[in-house]
């Protein structure tokens, strides 16, 4: 049986303190209440940018702005690929707008916070490589 290969695309938003939102999974969703840059899957026939918005505003009901792809990696979990792309975004709302449509909750945290919140473990890779980045 063939593997499935997953792109995903998440949004580095940074706002005017320096801190990056971050959001936690649903309870009823797959890896359940971990945290999570904001994004999502690419589905068929969209580019990386158009997801993005789409993913964002299913799950907080905001507008972004897609910059430039931050960063890339892969990621193999037991079952599946995940080939994921992280964009730097920028809010065209203010920040107050977020709402939880499809996720449980969020925070903006600075690089150093966010060791305190368990991620996923290809978001955790993009973290790492983040870190290095901004060091």
């Amino acid at each position: 049986m063939a593997r499935r290969h997953v792109r995903v695309v998440g949004a580095m938003l940074e706002n005017e303190q320096g801190r990056y939102l971050i959001t936690q999974r649903p309870p009823t969703a797959s890896l359940p209440l971990l945290w999570e840059f904001p994004g999502g899957r690419v589905e068929e026939g969209e580019s990386d940018p158009e997801a993005l918005i789409r993913e964002i505003h299913e799950e907080m009901g905001v507008a972004v702005e897609v910059l430039d792809q931050a960063m890339h990696t892969r990621h193999e979990y037991p079952t599946y690929d995940i080939d994921f792309r992280v964009f730097r975004c920028r809010l065209a709302e203010s920040e107050h707008h977020i709402q939880h449509l499809r996720v449980h909750d969020h925070r903006w945290v600075t690089l150093e916070e966010m060791s305190q919140y368990r991620f996923p473990d290809a978001d955790a890779k993009t973290l790492a490589k983040l870190l290095d980045l901004d060091s």
